[in-house]
């Protein structure tokens, strides 16, 4: 049965495999000769987001999780492909703008939900020591750099929070006094999604301030691109710092599963169509402050 309320079996069963069809589309398409030199890299890093996102259909769908973790490999492969040809064209300034988190909100919930992936399919040290080469930014964030560091002892991290409009609250948890957390993890979650809205940097034009992917599931979410509202930066948070999650299990927006399998809510197609159902539109609606 599917973790995602909205859509149904079939739904999820099509993009998955959609998805599928893509990345092996696009690996091909570069292999061909030819083709823009310089758009290349940006075109690596769209299949990068295609493994990730691959991920989280799966996720959404009710795969297993020990089933997520093969899709490490091929992400890394590529995001190192990209970054290598990148340095052969970007700017100085455009390289900042791409890896910054602290103008980057993109990259940086991206970086986010690529450690907690990490941290709870447990991918091995090799990919692991991949991966935070990648993601680089060492010291930049109060909070991500602690969560990296809960695997990776030797991070520098960050005195200040890129984004505080978003992730002070969390940061609030992990300070919190035990049995302060998991109230506080909740408080972070019922707020998480709203806060995103307009939350980028400043020197970002209006459209580049708020993640590529939050009206996926408003506007057409049958069209194919939605992957799911999932909060993986919660679900890192309580792996990293052995939080209790058990008060976010019921949220519509946390991968619970990711730590342990079984934990969270599951809809068989009966409960709910491709069309929101009228429970649905009602978290919806809570989760957009309507």
């Amino acid at each position: 049965m599917r973790r995602e309320v909205l859509g149904s079996s079939e739904f999820w069963n099509e993009w998955v495999d959609f998805e599928y069809d893509s990345i092996a589309h696009r690996k091909k398409i570069d292999a061909m000769p030819g083709g823009d030199a310089n758009y290349r890299p940006q075109y690596l890093f769209e299949l990068v987001k295609s493994y990730f996102q691959l991920i989280l259909r799966r996720y959404s769908r009710g795969d297993s999780k020990s089933d997520l973790v093969q899709h490490f490999g091929g992400l890394l492969d590529t995001w190192e492909e990209s970054e290598k040809l990148g340095r052969n064209v970007w700017t100085a300034e455009q390289a900042r703008t791409r890896h910054a988190w602290t103008v980057n909100l993109d990259h940086y919930i991206v970086c986010f939900w690529l450690t907690g992936l990490a941290l709870t399919l447990n991918i091995p040290d090799e990919q692991w020591q991949r991966l935070v080469a990648l993601m680089g930014n060492d010291g930049e964030d109060a909070l991500l750099d602690r969560v990296i560091a809960s695997r990776q002892s030797d991070r520098k991290i960050g005195t200040t929070l890129c984004f505080p409009n978003v992730y002070q609250r969390l940061l609030d948890a992990v300070d919190a006094l035990p049995e302060q957390q998991p109230k506080a993890l909740r408080v972070f979650l019922d707020h998480w999604f709203v806060s995103l809205k307009n939350a980028g940097h400043p020197s970002f034009p209006p459209s580049h301030r708020t993640p590529y992917w939050y009206t996926f599931g408003q506007i057409n979410p049958e069209g194919g691109a939605y992957f799911g509202y999932w909060c993986v930066e919660a679900v890192a948070v309580a792996k990293a710092f052995g939080i209790d999650d058990s008060l976010c299990l019921d949220h519509p927006n946390y991968p619970g599963d990711l730590l342990m399998d079984g934990r969270s809510p599951r809809y068989p197609d009966a409960v709910a169509a491709a069309q929101p159902s009228a429970p649905a539109r009602g978290w919806l609606r809570r989760l957009l402050g309507k």
